[in-house]
């Protein structure tokens, strides 16, 4: 069975800049895998080549068996990856439950359409009112989204990035800059919502990396220097020496 996510000896440099130096990777179906590094490692660069938003200077990227190298990243969504971003990226004019059904509409078939009214559509309605229960927003369905809590935009963002029915998420530091309460419902309604699915997240809460990962990659320099699981990478001296800085507690 071929891994959900690979990739073979990815380079991406700006100019004469190298970023990311010939990075191999596979993680496998249903595995949730994180991505940790220091700032400028180049953590952000391997999630755009990942999604599409960059180009790859060499190397290959393959998503269920299959290449995903150079195409566009609505072709690569639709083929089953989707990802969230460091920024909050919602509607804020629109309802929690209106962003929701804007993110199932084309996983249930329904492509652009003037004549037909989404209001009446009983299977888009529903998904969006199941992915409203399932993100815990039930009390702010018709809130408009622009004046939600932090907290609050970002489970409707992750409530967004898997309305559409991908199989393999990427989460982009999805607990920064939350309380440690709100981190762990974070981390709650992430370990939920991707039950079933391959999860890849860059975060650099040690707590939540080594709390929800199956395994975790050290990217420094944009190389990975380990690939292991929590406690391997939490023993590994030369992943204290280089990121860590001293054994995690």
């Amino acid at each position: 069975m071929p891994a959900a996510l690979e990739l073979k000896a990815v380079h991406k440099s700006f100019g004469k800049t190298a970023i990311i130096n010939g990075v191999d990777l596979a993680i496998e179906k249903g595995e949730r895998h994180a991505v940790i590094g220091p700032n400028g490692a180049g953590k952000s660069t391997l999630f755009n080549l990942i999604s599409g938003r960059f180009a790859v200077t060499s190397g290959s990227i393959l998503l269920n068996g299959e290449p995903i190298t150079g195409l566009q990243p609505q072709q690569i969504n639709h083929r089953g990856l989707a990802r969230s971003f460091q920024i909050t990226n919602i509607f804020p004019k629109l309802s929690v439950f209106e962003n929701l059904r804007c993110a199932v509409l084309w996983s249930l078939g329904y492509k652009y359409s003037f004549w037909q009214r989404v209001g009446g559509l009983k299977d888009v309605r529903e998904r969006a009112d199941e992915l409203v229960g399932m993100i815990g927003l039930q009390k702010r369905r018709d809130t408009v989204a622009g004046v939600l809590s932090y907290a609050e935009q970002r489970a409707l963002e992750i409530g967004i990035t898997i309305g559409g029915g991908a199989d393999v998420i990427l989460l982009d530091e999805p607990t920064a800059g939350m309380s440690n309460t709100e981190t762990a419902d974070a981390v709650a309604l992430i370990r939920n919502v991707t039950v079933g699915k391959t999860l890849v997240m860059v975060e650099h809460d040690m707590s939540v990396v080594f709390g929800l990962a199956d395994r975790i990659s050290v990217l420094v320099y944009g190389q990975v220097i380990a690939t292991g699981t929590p406690q391997e990478i939490r023993g590994n001296k030369a992943v204290q020496e280089a990121y860590l800085g001293a054994e995690v507690e």
